[in-house]
């Protein structure tokens, strides 16, 4: 197994390159999915968690007092704190409609969001629509290969098909949202959402697993946690707890394989 820093050395995607390093830099392999509605909670939680993430990810959409302002501050949190920004979009359209959604309407999604993801069931036009936008400014995108809910469809020959493309245009493509590593190839970023500390099944189909469960034995490179850090008591102690238990995970992974 390579370090995230060594893995930087096999991409040209300057996102991901950018993210393999401060991940070592920073010690965290921690995405916090910031799932909330209003403006002032969201850049509370950007500015508060911030120095514990690898990655903070929205979903633009749903915060209901969204402005542009909102995003002026939301970089600015991000430089002053280094981590990036993933607007979990999960573009699903065809070509020619999702390079519209990515670039333009009221979000223009592109001008600020480092990486984006999409499912592949329109096919390899809404990556070629995407990556229209999206090379020329040097974003990131994923590939949803598979989902934590129960009942999935994103599996089997649904996997496989999303792995081959992700490799077919591996300059924009820069890994998958899966529940397992999928890749041997080293580009490749693998972020899994349904993280939380103790295994357990909640309403509406949400499955989770551990930390160690995720980075350690399914070979993962980025725990995705939401609710289990800013429901918390104490949402900063939780991302602590969280951050050390990835990286525990991956030193111990990369130690192992190491030997």
């Amino acid at each position: 197994m390579l370090s995230y820093t060594k893995r930087a050395q096999y991409t040209e995607n300057k996102t991901a390159k950018k993210l393999f390093l401060l991940m070592d830099e920073k010690h965290t392999n921690l995405c916090l999915s910031a799932d909330v509605t209003s403006k002032q909670s969201l850049l509370q939680l950007a500015d508060t968690i911030g120095p514990e993430i690898c990655i903070f990810k929205t979903h633009i959409d749903i915060v209901e007092d969204f402005d542009q302002e909102l995003i002026v501050q939301l970089q600015q949190l991000s430089e002053k704190h280094n981590f990036l920004i993933f607007e979990d979009r999960k573009f699903a359209d065809i070509g020619n409609t999702v390079t519209h959604q990515y670039q333009g309407g009221i979000y223009h999604i592109a001008g600020w969001a480092d990486i984006t993801n999409a499912h592949i069931l329109p096919g390899p036009g809404i990556i070629e629509g995407l990556r229209e936008v999206g090379m020329k400014q040097q974003r990131g995108l994923l590939l949803l290969a598979e989902m934590s809910s129960a009942g999935s469809m994103a599996t089997g020959a649904y996997t496989t098909k999303a792995v081959a493309l992700g490799e077919e245009y591996n300059d924009f493509v820069i890994g998958f949202i899966s529940q397992q590593k999928l890749s041997e190839n080293p580009r490749m970023i693998h972020m899994t959402p349904g993280v939380k500390m103790n295994n357990t099944d909640e309403t509406l189909g949400q499955r989770y697993n551990t930390p160690q469960y995720i980075i350690g034995e399914k070979g993962s490179d980025v725990i995705i946690v939401g609710r289990g850090i800013y429901e918390a008591h104490d949402p900063l102690e939780a991302a602590q707890a969280y951050k050390k238990a990835g990286w525990e995970a991956y030193s111990n992974r990369l130690r192992v394989i190491k030997i």
